[in-house]
């Protein structure tokens, strides 16, 4: 098996709304995959059909082998989900609720179970009515990490944590990559994905619109330019590639194509350059350009994804381990 996850011309719709609408995804088995895109994008309903909890329209999804709608006992004893807004059994404490997520995955390594809670300082003494968002959150992690599992799927794993268990969050994702796990992870910080992923697939209107490494994608847009010259430099804004040239005395600002970035520094040489910064794209702002209109101004297209209202009415179950309770 190649693939952990593929999905081929991925369809799915709620009544008259399109909320995938040939969707492909493959996700090598080993790699750590980010997934982002904008509330609405069609997250969070591609995720629901992996885990077998919303069936296909129409597409090819298999998941580890299995097909999700089909297998979806036996898919769910070789991964672990982490959904965004955890909901525990109140009545149990956070100690028996990883024990029960464990023997539904097929068992839990006990060590690790132990070394998690340490590092996210988690009494699991507590029952689940007493937990706050942030450590309900941290129950599911534990519970993910523990288990022996091959895939980990995590839909905005970090919500409600604070920076310093975000920071072991990160640490621990990376001890998984390590230990050879797949892991797709929806997120909305970016810095999160930027860390943590091999490669990240940016999803616009129920379509993967972009996949690659960062640098892949840095490499396909644009670079912004500051420069202090001794001189003007003539037909800068005419370069090929260069775009938005802002000139404020002897000061410029522009953006450039990364590929026409190495004759541009060369002309701003021939300018007596005093000072100079080459700023790569965050990954926002790789992201928010698959969001931008097409024309000047004006805001972008609202995406045609589902709302959770549509979803709840059309899911598979009523009660899932998407709420762990």
């Amino acid at each position: 098996m190649d693939a952990a996850i593929s999905i081929e011309g991925l369809v799915k719709r709620f009544g008259g709304t399109v909320a995938l609408d040939g969707l492909d995804l493959e996700i090598p088995v080993g790699e750590v995959r980010g997934f982002l895109g904008p509330n609405g994008a069609g997250k969070s309903t591609t995720i629901r059909v992996l885990l077998g909890l919303l069936r296909a329209d129409s597409g090819n999804v298999r998941v580890l082998g299995h097909d999700p709608w089909r297998e979806l006992v036996d898919l769910h004893r070789r991964l672990a989900y982490v959904p965004g807004d955890v909901t525990l059994w109140p009545s149990i404490t956070g100690g028996e609720a990883i024990d029960l997520l464990g023997r539904l995955r097929g068992g839990l390594d006990e060590r690790r179970r132990a070394e998690l809670l340490e590092r996210f300082e988690l009494d699991p003494r507590k029952h689940g009515r007493t937990y706050s968002k942030g450590n309900r959150q941290k129950v599911a992690i534990v519970a993910a990490l523990a288990s022996r599992v091959e895939l980990l799927v995590l839909d905005e794993p970090t919500s409600g944590l604070d920076p310093l268990m975000e920071a072991v969050f990160q640490d621990e994702i990376r001890r998984e990559k390590a230990d050879g796990r797949t892991i797709l992870l929806s997120s909305h910080i970016m810095s999160e994905a930027e860390a943590l992923a091999d490669r990240i697939s940016i999803i616009r209107d129920g379509r993967v619109v972009q996949t690659g490494t960062l640098a892949e994608m840095r490499q396909q847009a644009q670079n912004t330019v500051h420069a202090t010259l001794r001189r003007p430099l003539a037909g800068l804004a005419r370069m090929p590639g260069v775009h938005r040239v802002v000139e404020d005395g002897d000061t410029v600002r522009f953006d450039v194509d990364t590929t026409a970035l190495a004759p541009v520094i060369s002309a701003l040489g021939a300018a007596d350059v005093v000072a100079l910064e080459v700023a790569p794209p965050s990954l926002e702002a790789l992201f928010l350009s698959h969001y931008e209109p097409s024309g000047a101004g004006g805001a972008a297209p609202p995406p045609r994804g589902t709302t959770a209202e549509s979803e709840r009415r059309h899911g598979r179950h009523a009660a899932h381990e998407a709420s762990l309770g």
